[in-house]
């Protein structure tokens, strides 16, 4: 029942992002913006996340998960009318900024109501079954907004965006309230950061925040470099749903590939592959190769997210679990915050097929600091 009511959720909210965010860049584009300016609204949705990720995380220990997932969806909602309603810069900016915030408290709360839920011997399921769903939402959001955006206009996506926040909304009513007891939360205090001391925790860590600027750096950039290759908002679209769907595909293999292989062997071979491909996209001029191409990404990208995010509850300290989750979503904005901006500098002053070369080197360098021993990572053995 509580998986059904978190993916439920999960699937409503991420329908509403990803239908905006690829068309994000390209509503900006038609406002004049320039690919500096591209980067600087796509590290926008980063900035106060980062800050605030960790925040977060306490305020599902000690609040309860319902009304930070209420409340992130209402201010998902706010921030989505406003391009509708002001179609300028300015507007694409604090949407950026609000719904960045709204989804760091949703993200932290959502994954602690299923650690707490779930026991040892099912959390990688529930875990599995939430970042499918995530995915999931990743391949409905991006065909309906390109069909939104040829067939109607870039104002017609955020419209139909908040609408769609209904559902989701509704289903927070089933979210269980679970307040850490007080002289429990005061167990192991200290600084976020002293967390990471834990070798396994900071993998995670990085494995997670290399696979997450590197689906938002193509997220965000694939669309000006298709526009140039004269590829239609549509067929955008499907490419990047695509990958989505391979996201999804390869999550149901993943715990008998992780069985077989280990968890390090299939984390490190996700990244390689993922950084492979990024090396590839500026050579395929035709649909169907940018089609398979972005396939193979996402089976790359589909295996480290799950992986990390269970790592990283399992090494949690069990009054801490949502501050741990908050530290891993705050990496994450981190390098989602730097990596525009770096390579929104890079594209104007090179060019967008840097952006990929470089992406590309960085995963396939930043693969080698995920690797560690298998020792370490079954040390990191789930809390009862």
């Amino acid at each position: 029942m509580i998986l059904r009511n978190v993916n439920s959720i999960a699937l409503g909210f991420q329908i509403m992002l990803n239908m905006t965010r690829p068309m994000m860049t390209l509503y900006a584009s038609s406002l004049g913006a320039n690919t500096w300016e591209i980067g600087m609204l796509t590290a926008a949705y980063a900035f106060f996340p980062l800050i605030l990720a960790i925040h977060a995380g306490k305020v599902a220990d000690h609040l309860g998960d319902r009304i930070p997932i209420a409340g992130g969806i209402v201010g998902a909602m706010l921030g989505l009318a406003l391009p509708f309603c002001f179609p300028a810069m300015w507007a694409l900016f604090a949407s950026q900024v609000i719904v960045g915030t709204a989804q760091v408290f949703i993200q932290v709360s959502l994954q602690n109501v299923l650690g707490n839920a779930a026991t040892k011997e099912n959390r990688d399921h529930y875990f599995s079954m939430f970042s499918m769903t995530v995915a999931l939402g990743g391949v409905l959001g991006p065909v309906a907004g390109g069909y939104l955006t040829d067939h109607f206009s870039f104002s017609a996506v955020f419209l139909v965006s908040v609408c769609a926040g209904v559902l989701p909304l509704a289903f927070c009513a089933w979210i269980p309230v679970i307040i850490r007891p007080k002289q429990e939360a005061a167990e192991g205090q200290g600084s976020s950061f002293t967390l990471l001391k834990i070798p396994v925790l900071r993998r995670a860590l990085v494995s997670s925040a290399l696979v997450l600027y590197s689906r938002d750096t193509f997220v965000s950039y694939f669309p000006l470099l298709a526009v140039q290759m004269n590829i239609s908002a549509t067929a955008i679209g499907w490419i990047i749903t695509i990958q989505s769907v391979t996201m999804v595909a390869v999550r149901f293999f993943l715990s008998r590939l992780t069985a077989r292989f280990g968890r390090n062997q299939i984390l490190l071979g996700s990244i390689l592959t993922a950084g492979l491909a990024f090396l590839l996209v500026p050579f395929a001029g035709k649909v169907y190769l940018l089609c398979l191409i972005s396939a193979v990404m996402g089976l790359g990208l589909g295996c480290s997210q799950p992986l990390s995010m269970t790592t990283t509850y399992n090494a949690s300290p069990k009054s801490r679990t949502g501050e741990v989750l908050g530290l891993r979503l705050a990496s994450n904005r981190l390098s989602q915050l730097i990596a525009p901006l770096f390579f929104g500098l890079l594209g104007s002053s090179v060019g967008l097929v840097s952006v990929f070369y470089v992406s590309g080197a960085f995963l396939i360098g930043g693969a080698l600091l995920t690797r560690s021993k298998e020792e370490e990572i079954a040390a990191a053995a789930p809390p009862a």
